[in-house]
């Protein structure tokens, strides 16, 4: 699912991470979330590197969690110890990605749901395409937005963009409102994503590397200092949600392309 590409630009300082499943929804089984944490922690002792850009497939980003894997299916008889457990693959993927001491930048095209935009927003900035959307439909599954999604998303667009983003779960957010609210630092033509991404890739990697991963960290320590306050139970609220009818009702109507019948229990 995953290929890495090294050595790219100014004294082959950018890296390139694609992660694409061949099936054109990219969707976030276990086994990917774990591939692409592997992919970020590859870079942990990787000096020759400034810049990792990453990109999804030519029409998709990600379309989030996959619903239908059969480990994440699986979920649904593990006991609350295990699902705990099983549930920190989220957290722990957009973690490895936001840690990374280099600079980090999506380049999306086509849809950017659920556990894509986890993902993209751990990251430092994200270029869009101008057809693509973006979704959080976690709430209209009876789930919580988990992953530490919750304070990055205040970071960059604030309490009341956070709130229709995430409560409003169906509403797509366009390339043109994600720019507006400054979900996305720029917005260019489909299929431009990645020729854009490399392109400030290389302004970024043509600068002092050990100046920019030392501004790179304290900006983040700054802007995330009280992440883990305002999410450390997140696991949690989704490992509670994830007993409710409510969430059962969601993930069917989904799959059965209905909608859903919540009854708040």
């Amino acid at each position: 699912m995953i290929t890495i590409e090294k050595g790219r630009g100014p004294d082959g300082r950018i890296a390139v991470v694609r992660f694409d499943r061949g099936d054109g929804v990219n969707a976030l089984s276990p086994e990917a979330l774990r591939q692409l944490t592997d992919a970020a922690r590859s870079f942990e002792d990787d000096a020759a590197t400034s810049v990792v850009v990453l990109a999804g497939a030519d029409r998709a980003f990600s379309a989030g969690f996959d619903l239908k894997d059969p480990e994440g299916r699986a979920r649904a008889d593990m006991d609350l110890g295990a699902r705990r457990r099983h549930l920190r693959l989220g957290p722990r993927l957009t973690k490895a990605w936001e840690d990374m001491e280099q600079v980090t930048i999506a380049a999306i095209e086509g849809f950017c749901v659920g556990g894509g935009v986890a993902l993209a927003v751990a990251l430092d900035f994200r270029i869009m395409a101008a057809g693509a959307h973006m979704r959080v439909p976690e709430v209209a599954l009876g789930m919580n937005m988990s992953w530490q999604t919750i304070p990055r998303l205040v970071q960059l667009v604030g309490p009341a963009r956070t709130k229709q983003a995430v409560i409003l779960a169906n509403d797509r957010i366009s390339a043109g409102a994600a720019l507006a609210w400054g979900l996305v630092e720029e917005v260019v033509p489909d299929g431009d994503t990645f020729a854009a991404a490399l392109a400030m890739a290389e302004r970024i990697a043509a600068l002092p590397p050990l100046s920019v991963a030392m501004t790179k960290r304290t900006v983040d320590r700054v802007a995330h200092a009280f992440d883990d306050l305002a999410s450390h139970m997140d696991v949690d609220q989704f490992a509670l949600a994830s007993l409710t009818e409510d969430h059962r009702e969601g993930v069917a109507a989904f799959l059965e392309r209905r909608p859903p019948r919540f009854k708040g229990r």
